[in-house]
């Protein structure tokens, strides 16, 4: 099992495509499968991407999608012209790419083969315009297991690879129980205060926390500051709904939407319900780097030993240089972590997943791990 990960500039996708399968090289022999990902402007020319990296690899197991940006090694590769591809050698029938397409008829397709398999988890790509995105996760993790992956470019009906370019809410890779993998999840917020209970919200609107109006407790929570110009609190405080049983005290970040003043109301970018819990969060540039060392950490010391084959990681596109203050650092922790010879490839995403759970403003990484 071995991995080879190259990526290029270019304003024709054609001249990309060949700059990245130049820095794969002969890498890789016999290789298996591959893995692309194309600048959102490239999505109508996914077809012919694939078809090229197709009849010039000889690899017919492709998976990938178009994204708002592009990780490769150490580098982060934003704006409109940016690709990268990985190619690799796998056990043959220990990985399969699947899409969701038909959602009742998922589990019945993938049945077979991970009765023959099983599974260690997915690496999935998700369309953040489908409404059925919720169902599909929570099917997917049913049928197979752990997911990690994001949301993934939007401005096309088709923007996913899966053996072939396709649409729905969900696709991606599952590996079998040959291939292990250890995954670790980075949060890019600090929480201001402690949890509240809902008490009164409506959909999207949340009225009252803890019996006050939900405003009176943002304003405590967020400073003077921001209390006295509440449009301070635009894009810099979100609301955290708390991982019910986790360990570590995981939370999904959701956007604070709005705020109503004169009702005392705020709007949350997600559904609420009576008698759940929130904290308010901050996005804190030391926290998350703080944050992504302790993940790196804690992914290398349960790899014990074994050598890293390839990485993939999926990243906020609020991180990156917006948090960290420069293009490539986060890339580069974790390329320096895993080592420098360590192929790695992911992309930037409007939502992360890990589990069945869709998060904002954090990090997924996914080891692939030989003996």
């Amino acid at each position: 099992m071995s991995f080879a990960c190259g990526a290029a500039r270019s304003d024709h996708w054609g001249l990309a495509a060949k700059a990245c399968l130049d820095g794969v090289g002969l890498a890789v022999a016999g290789a298996n499968l591959g893995i692309v990902y194309v600048a959102e402007r490239f999505a109508p020319d996914l077809s012919s991407v694939l078809t090229f990296l197709r009849e010039t690899t000889r690899i017919n197991a492709w998976v990938g999608a178009a994204v708002p940006g592009v990780v490769a090694g150490d580098a982060e590769l934003r704006g409109g012209d940016a690709m990268a591809v990985m190619v690799g050698r796998l056990p043959e029938d220990s990985f399969l790419p699947f899409t969701n397409a038909d959602l009742a008829a998922f589990s019945i397709r993938m049945a077979p083969w991970l009765k023959r398999q099983g599974a260690t988890l997915a690496m999935v790509h998700a369309n953040p315009r489908e409404a059925a995105l919720p169902a599909s996760l929570v099917a997917a993790a049913d049928g197979i297991g752990f997911l990690t992956g994001g949301l993934v470019g939007a401005a096309e009906e088709r923007a996913q690879v899966a053996g072939q370019v396709v649409g729905g809410a969900l696709s991606g890779l599952v590996l079998g129980t040959k291939v292990q993998a250890v995954t670790g999840l980075t949060q890019g917020c600090a929480p201001l205060g402690g949890q509240h209970l809902v008490t009164e919200a409506w959909d999207a609107a949340l009225m009252s926390l803890d019996g006050r109006p939900a405003i009176e407790v943002l304003k405590e929570e967020a400073g003077e500051l921001i209390a006295r110009d509440l449009k301070r609190a635009a894009g810099y405080i979100h609301v955290a709904l708390p991982v019910a049983g986790s360990d570590r005290g995981d939370y999904q970040v959701r956007s604070l939407l709005g705020i109503d003043p004169r009702n005392g109301w705020l709007v949350v970018g997600d559904e609420l319900r009576l008698g759940s819990r929130l904290m308010f969060v901050r996005r804190d540039p030391q926290t998350a780097r703080a944050d992504l060392a302790r993940m790196l950490a804690d992914v290398t010391r349960r790899l014990d030993g074994r050598r890293p084959l390839a990485a993939h990681y999926v990243t906020c596109t609020g991180r990156g240089e917006a948090m960290f203050g420069a293009a490539g650092i986060e890339a580069a922790m974790v390329q320096q972590a895993l080592g420098p010879d360590v192929p790695l490839i992911g992309y930037f995403a409007n939502g992360e997943i890990s589990g069945e759970r869709l998060y904002g403003y954090t990090g997924v990484l996914t080891v692939l791990v030989g003996p």
